[in-house]
């Protein structure tokens, strides 16, 4: 080049420049959002749609005249409400004294306590609800077997088949939810005001019912709304008990919708209500949290203490033993008597045992260990999946890479206000008509699993972004590396560890999932958790209960591996 005489800009030499200055992530939040409003919008969208169309697409008000024209219906809906309730209410009352326990106090046996807190939350509602059947049974349930036969009495001492066994059930299998919630927030309050407290003559429990409890209020109120907008959402349970007991709920209803012939254009209509609860409570949550200042600590934070209890941490211990008793070790052990049983109802005995119920399913079912198959590799793929993009649009937000970063990361927090039984239902809209035809395939359940659970994903993804400082990346950069290098090399290995706990989260929980496949599945496409309800529609507790304990057994070999890799408590880390 001569002095002072520019060098010539062509077109081609342009486009060269930006050709080589080129980040390929500078597409990858089109691709995301892309694959997001398939996974998220798009159903939703759909479903929406569908609630105001007949089936030849013509705009009604119809469907919503029969999703609430007959009063069977609206009773539906309050007793869902109700339910979900009472079943939060309980579900506080069993956890909040645990956490506190657990976070607080010199009570023994908190090894114990984790470990049925971690059992509870792995083991499906639905298998509860089955032990809760085989213990509380009206005429043949255990333990009024047992009441009748130590006082004579007619009348059974339990009956899981009532309204208040339902909520109680349920709660057993959701107050893990609340500990999770409530633990997490009582080791972050210091003990100074506690301290504070007992100068001014206040008691270990006064000081616990007026400072320690109302600090942690808003992780209460969490607690009781997710267990609330669980309980409204869930099938499983409600099917397997409420249906029996004639206790109509929304998901119960829904499914009655899905019967032949298939009115999903009423289904739809029928499931926008559980949409706009869930909304209006998150709602609700923010509106009563936002009236109120709720600081425990400042700057570095307080000393947290252990609080003596004296001879009362013997009976803090007794009601963590209760708890863990009634969720986990009746339901397991009557299960287990079941699955090795000829008759359940005949109880324990040499002659009433068998391994026939096992062999059958392994050796002559034709679907048992179809469904195992389905079971693992679906729960698989939706996991990663539901990774891969967690972990991308986490990147985008966290390093604030795009204007449309918030609104990536909305997308993908969406479905934690989507119950699933209505993403289940919208992915059924959306996709299972032609010209795709998805219905009862493999591809569908794995999508509408990954979008369900993309929320769990998420969050711990973005938990693990947060830990990584951008300057370990920029370093990358300024030695030539590009901004996917960087990823590769640098960010992912550090968060590996946080990302594996993730994936196995997910995937422990489609495993289990009931309420969105039971809408989506084949004949040939069916989940263990799909064949369990079959199994109980058909009355055959005893090979229920040993498909039930290989689905325990292949959760827990899972739980092992994460516990192992992850940590102890990588399924109760709050991120």
């Amino acid at each position: 080049m001569s002095d002072g005489v520019l060098p010539r800009v062509t077109p081609r030499s342009s486009f060269r420049a930006r050709l080589r200055n080129f980040e390929p992530i500078t597409l990858l939040w089109l691709l995301l959002a892309a694959v997001l409003l398939v996974l998220v919008a798009f159903p939703l969208i759909k479903l929406l749609i569908s609630s105001f169309e007949t089936r030849e697409g013509v705009f009604t008000l119809g469907n919503y005249a029969t999703a609430y024209g007959r009063a069977r219906y609206i009773d539906a809906l309050f007793n869902s409400l109700k339910l979900g309730a009472l079943s939060a209410s309980i579900a506080v009352l069993l956890a909040v004294p645990m956490a506190w326990a657990v976070s607080r106090t010199d009570m023994p046996g908190k090894g114990f306590t984790w470990a049925m807190v971690m059992a509870a939350f792995v083991m499906p509602p639905y298998l509860g609800a089955v032990g809760w059947i085989l213990l509380a049974g009206p005429n043949s349930g255990f333990l009024n077997i047992t009441w009748r036969a130590i006082t004579g009495a007619s009348d059974p001492l339990f009956n899981v088949y009532s309204f208040a066994g339902l909520a109680t059930v349920i709660a057993l299998h959701s107050f893990p939810l609340v500990f999770i919630f409530v633990k997490s927030a009582l080791d972050l309050v210091s003990s100074e005001m506690e301290d504070a407290a007992n100068i001014l003559g206040a008691g270990t429990f006064a000081t616990m019912r007026k400072v320690t409890l109302p600090l942690v209020w808003p992780a209460i109120l969490g607690g009781f709304i997710i267990v609330f907008l669980e309980t409204i959402a869930l099938f499983g349970t409600p099917a397997i008990i409420g249906i029996p007991a004639r206790i109509n709920v929304v998901t119960t209803q829904l499914w009655q919708f899905f019967e032949y012939p298939v009115r999903m254009e009423v289904a739809a209509a029928y499931a926008m209500p559980l949409l706009l609860i869930t909304i209006a409570m998150i709602g609700v949550q923010k509106l009563m949290l936002s009236r109120k200042g709720f600081v425990s600590q400042t700057g570095k934070g307080g000393e947290r203490r252990q609080i003596k209890l004296g001879a009362w941490r013997w009976a803090l211990f007794g009601w963590c033993g209760l708890v863990g008793t009634l969720s986990v070790l009746l339901p397991l052990l009557v299960l287990l008597q079941a699955s090795f049983a000829k008759a359940w109802g005949r109880g324990l005995s040499l002659d009433n045992l068998t391994i026939r119920n096992y062999r059958l399913l392994l050796f002559e079912h034709e679907m048992a260990l179809t469904s195992v198959w389905n079971t693992i590799w679906f729960s698989a793929a939706a996991a990663t999946i539901a990774l891969v993009l967690a972990l991308l649009v986490a990147y985008i937000a966290v390093r604030r890479l795009s204007r449309f970063a918030d609104a990536l990361g909305f997308l993908a927090m969406a479905p934690f206000v989507i119950p699933g039984i209505v993403m289940a239902i919208g992915f059924y809209a959306a996709y299972a008509s032609p010209p795709l035809a998805l219905y009862g395939t493999a591809l569908l359940i794995i999508l509408a699993f990954a979008a369900r659970f993309l929320p769990i994903a998420y969050a711990n993804a973005n938990a693990a972004m947060r830990a990584v400082h951008p300057e370990m990346e920029e370093a990358v950069r300024i030695l030539g590396g590009g901004r996917l290098t960087a990823i590769r090399h640098v960010t992912a290995p550090l968060v590996k560890k946080a990302l594996l706990g993730g994936w196995l989260i997910v995937f422990i929980v489609a495993s289990r999932e009931l309420s969105a496949a039971v809408f989506l599945v084949g004949p040939r496409t069916r989940t263990m958790s799909v064949l369990l309800y079959d199994l109980s529609e058909a009355g055959n507790f005893e090979v229920l209960a040993a498909f039930g304990g290989i689905l325990l057994v292949v959760t827990m070999v899972f739980v092992a591996i994460g516990m192992k890799l992850a940590g102890r408590d990588f399924m109760l880390r709050r991120h």
